[in-house]
């Protein structure tokens, strides 16, 4: 499946500073470490519903993760996920009288339109379910192969003692990961289940509902292993980073990670599990649930620059939970333009360059962009000098911020 056009990335002079970030499984900051390839998986959407600015925060957020990793000179091999086949996608299409494959079809074709106005960089594999089933498949009998998978009803559940080091990933209590395994598509209460917290890694076929032959019975993937499937026969057993929104910390990630250990005899799945802060509008997570959702197609066709908002999205740090104001983004487009008359301006080069540095070092501390905003404003309100620095710190945003500060392409 194709993703969207990729734009290109400025290769900057000075040194690159080695990236940090927060480890969820961890607790703390500490070095990407890469062997050869940087491998990064993140989660996509479920195309149900239209880009909100939620997913729009997530996957900037990751988009900066991969501009550092450029920048360090990696080879950068980023996969993501489209679950595309879902309860609430089946429940969306019956309820506006579609099928839900065109339904789906309409959905990924805005998201990979809201990505390309974002400037985001594409993943080099972008991998629908419908077309990774065969290595669920795969995937599901190694677990079977190992004992770690038990049927009930017809639907095939995997035990969550099918790894010693289950819960690593979030490091929650047993009553925080029931609740959140009831609110976040769980069935901790099914009668039968060996463990509440088991989870499906193979659902029996039902009226309506696609399905796929298996040895096991026809049927079609459970949520968790489509990830585990698609990431680790793209990027190995092991990469570096596994990613998403604070949402998918349990029980998403922790299971898609005891999947792939339990199969594939891996200790770790990813190196760094690493999750970006929700958005919130009216103080509460903006959400297709609540229905406090911004679309950002919607705000680019009332004429907002998508550059705009994406500088909104990062004026606060990918890791805390912020609000979405129409003052943000005011704020944001007021920066944009004062930025844009700077590095039109002739400055000093070896200021620019400082600052360069500056904003890289920024960066490289988990993403600490509200930092490297206040550097760029400091400069931008005290230009001096008659060279090219304004070249210089233009390359910069764009090549580390994804801003190209010669407007649209």
């Amino acid at each position: 499946m194709y993703s969207w056009p990729e734009p290109e990335v400025p290769k900057l002079a000075g040194a690159a500073v080695p990236l940090q970030l927060f480890d969820t499984a961890d607790g703390e900051v500490r070095p990407v470490v890469v062997d050869g390839t940087a491998g990064m998986f993140v989660c996509g959407i479920t195309p149900y519903d239209a880009t909100h600015l939620g997913h729009a925060a997530t996957y900037i957020a990751f988009d900066l993760i991969y501009r550092q990793l450029l920048d360090n000179g990696y080879d950068v091999h980023y996969v993501q996920n489209v679950t595309d086949v879902d309860e609430p996608l089946f429940a969306r299409a019956e309820r506006d009288g579609v099928d839900w494959r065109e339904l789906g079809t309409e959905q990924i074709d805005l998201f990979r339109s809201d990505m390309e106005q974002l400037r985001i960089l594409p993943p080099r594999d972008y991998v629908s379910v419908m077309h990774a089933v065969d290595e669920v498949i795969e995937l599901v009998n190694r677990l079977i192969a190992r004992g770690a998978v038990y049927e009930l009803e017809g639907d095939l559940y995997a035990s969550i003692d099918a790894t010693s080091n289950f819960g690593y990933e979030s490091n929650y209590d047993q009553p925080t990961m029931l609740a959140f395994f009831a609110e976040r598509g769980g069935d901790p209460d099914r009668p039968g289940k060996r463990h509440p917290l088991d989870a499906l890694v193979w659902r029996k076929s039902k009226d309506g509902e696609p399905e796929w032959d298996a040895p096991f019975g026809p049927g079609r993937p459970g949520w968790h292993i489509e990830c585990s499937a698609i990431a680790t026969n793209r990027l190995g057993p092991s990469f570096a980073i596994q990613g998403g929104g604070k949402d998918l910390i349990f029980p998403h990630h922790e299971f898609s990670a005891a999947h792939a250990e339990a199969a594939l005899g891996c200790s770790r799945m990813a190196g760094h599990y690493v999750h970006a802060g929700m958005l919130t509008l009216g103080g509460r997570k903006m959400s297709k649930s609540l229905g406090n959702l911004l679309f950002v197609s919607k705000l680019v066709a009332a004429g907002h620059d998508p550059r705009a908002i994406r500088l909104g999205i990062i004026s606060g740090h990918y890791r805390a939970s912020r609000e979405w104001t129409e003052e943000l983004l005011a704020a944001a487009e007021e920066r944009l333009e004062r930025w844009e008359r700077a590095v039109e301006k002739p400055s000093d080069e070896e200021a620019a360059q400082e600052l360069v540095q500056l904003v890289r070092a920024c960066l490289a501390n988990d993403l600490d962009t509200p930092s490297a905003i206040a550097a760029i404003d400091a400069w931008a309100d005290d230009i001096s000098g008659a060279g090219s620095g304004g070249e210089i710190v233009g390359a910069a945003l764009d090549a580390l911020f994804g801003l190209n500060m010669r407007g649209e392409e």
